[in-house]
């Protein structure tokens, strides 16, 4: 199902008392928000909770609506939940909300007692970087491409037939997806193949985009990876069993520092995991499809893999 908050997040800055009205809203969608706030910002209970209000609620938005005015972005999602149904072989219902955030994410993926959620946040997509609501800037035209990588983690998570760690992770936390318990209990092996199916699922759905828009990156910052390609794969070997949020975070978030992601004595870049990921599933989509790659073991990609670089060796 499409959820659309977008009309009111405009209603409550326009309130009388847009303090007040925000926290009506957040009120009314208490469990999808709360979730929200807990993994992309901060426990909506932080003292600094009301200060990252405060400065959304007083941002300029003009960008925001020159974006509504020139697309239709809830039908743009839901064609892209239709492509998604279509390439995922989707089992469980799911929803996608499109939203304003509060300078965080993007876009994200969230399982409420049980329920895939996919999110966008509309202000970092209206084609400039804004410094007052920390939008990046993306073009509007990628909003299918992140729909799509959001849908695909909402799989490999509630799907039935998933057999992935973070579908063990997510029915051990009730029905909830947490990113911080997740990255502490998967292994890091998980966590790369489930950015790289993610990755390769928003190719499928939203074609037509340059390699490194699929990662989130710059050109120049896709063309290091690929100068780095062959040290990165054989330094992570030692670390794909290991568990512990201090691997998601050196592999998979921005905002590290150049200690924390040293690597082998080298500084590897920032959210390289998603580069790594995509290549240790090419194999088993090339051989299987994304639909069972989606809910297939991190080591049954493993497996793929290493049979298809035996026979690019033999």
């Amino acid at each position: 199902m499409l959820i659309n908050l977008v009309p009111e997040f405009l209603a409550a800055i326009e309130a009388s008392d847009p303090l007040e009205a925000y926290r009506r809203h957040l009120d009314d969608h208490r469990a999808v928000l709360s979730s929200y706030w807990h993994n992309y910002i901060l426990d909506l209970d932080s003292p600094h909770a009301e200060e990252v209000i405060l400065r959304a609620l007083e941002a300029q938005r003009q960008d925001l609506h020159t974006l509504l005015g020139g697309y239709d972005v809830a039908s743009l999602a839901q064609d892209t939940m239709l492509r998604c149904e279509d390439q995922f072989g989707i089992d469980r219902q799911y929803d996608v909300y499109l939203m304003v955030g509060v300078g965080g994410a993007n876009a994200g993926e969230l399982v409420v007692d049980g329920r895939g959620i996919a999110f966008v946040c509309l202000e970092h997509f209206t084609g400039r970087p804004n410094h007052e609501t920390l939008g990046l800037g993306l073009p509007p035209e990628q909003i299918p491409l992140w729909i799509a990588h959001e849908v695909a983690h909402t799989v490999r998570y509630t799907s039935p037939e998933s057999r992935s760690e973070l579908a063990d992770v997510v029915r051990e936390m009730d029905g909830c997806y947490d990113y911080w318990e997740s990255g502490s209990r998967a292994s890091l092996r998980e966590l790369l193949v489930n950015e790289g199916l993610a990755v390769a699922a928003s190719r499928a759905v939203a074609p037509g985009f340059e390699p490194w828009d699929y990662m989130g990156f710059v050109r120049r910052q896709y063309r290091r990876l690929r100068q780095l390609e062959a040290f990165m794969q054989h330094a992570v070997q030692e670390e794909l069993d290991q568990r512990g949020l201090g691997y998601r975070l050196r592999y998979l978030s921005g905002g590290m520092s150049a200690a924390q992601r040293l690597v082998s004595g080298k500084v590897i870049p920032e959210r390289s995991g998603y580069y790594l990921g995509e290549r240790m599933v090419e194999a088993i989509v090339a051989e299987l499809g994304l639909p069972a790659a989606l809910r297939a073991h991190a080591l049954e990609c493993q497996g793929f893999d290493e049979r298809a670089r035996d026979v690019q060796t033999a």
